[in-house]
């Protein structure tokens, strides 16, 4: 009996797979895995500078805020405080006011420039 090692095979009817030979690649399969990299390194270095240039305008886009933009938000969320105080106010008056006419409050807003949805 002897003890021969099989390299082939059982799936492919016996040739060698590239998992049997990792390091043997024909001529035509090592240009495409070469021309496969260089692909892939330009695509690389492409994304790169991309995420540079867009760190860059981050950075340009930042430095041109007035204020931190936390700082903007309590800003906003104060004045918009304000606003419906202002507005709550308003309406109560104008209420009143339609009230003492013995108008519907919407025909007082109208003649005040409010509109329905304001």
């Amino acid at each position: 009996m002897s003890s021969a090692i099989n390299n082939s095979s059982p799936s492919t009817g016996g040739a060698p797979t590239n998992q049997d030979k990792p390091s043997t690649l024909t001529p035509e399969q090592q240009t495409q895995r070469e021309k496969k990299l260089t692909t892939l390194q330009t695509s690389i270095a492409t994304l790169e500078s991309q995420t540079a240039e867009l760190e860059a305008q981050l950075l340009k886009t930042k430095s041109q805020l007035k204020n931190d933009p936390s700082i903007t938000v309590r800003r906003h969320i104060r004045l918009l405080h304000d606003y419906n105080e202002i507005k709550d106010i308003a309406q109560g008056l104008m209420g009143l006011l339609a009230d003492a006419r013995g108008e519907r409050q919407i025909d007082v807003q109208r003649g005040f420039g409010v509109g329905d949805r304001d």
